[in-house]
């Protein structure tokens, strides 16, 4: 499983270099000058993606606390996470874009977010008490 989480903290750390990329790029390609929700997808991919999953792959290895649900929790970290960025992405076009968002469409946006952090920070305490556990 150590491996498992290795390989995930991989992914994120290279998906977080991407979205750094695209957004120094992109906002320089747009003329834009200012604050833009996108510079987020790169820290949140870094921390909740790579630290998160590399700090996962050393509790793996001091207390093996994985067992046979830990899969279902995997899979739903990880969608909490990308709707966070995807809510963080499209607030983030928006603004590069210049789009006047109507209440609704940004409400729904910021609910977009909000769920995955939600999913996430449910997530992490599974995990932690997991960890309790096993290390208890």
């Amino acid at each position: 499983m150590a491996k498992r989480y290795a390989n995930l903290a991989l992914s994120y750390a290279i998906i977080a270099m991407v979205f750094g990329v695209f957004y120094r790029e992109f906002t320089k390609f747009s003329h834009f000058v200012g604050q833009t929700n996108l510079s987020f997808l790169h820290t949140h991919y870094f921390m909740l993606g790579m630290f998160f999953f590399l700090v996962l792959m050393v509790v793996e290895k001091a207390f093996s606390f994985s067992g046979q649900n830990i899969g279902k929790l995997l899979i739903a970290y990880q969608a909490g996470l990308n709707i966070t960025g995807l809510g963080f992405l499209m607030r983030g076009l928006a603004q590069v874009w210049g789009t006047e968002l109507s209440r609704g469409l940004d409400a729904s946006i910021s609910g977009v977010a909000g769920v995955g952090h939600i999913l996430m920070g449910v997530c992490i305490i599974l995990f932690l008490l997991k960890i309790k556990k096993r290390a208890l």
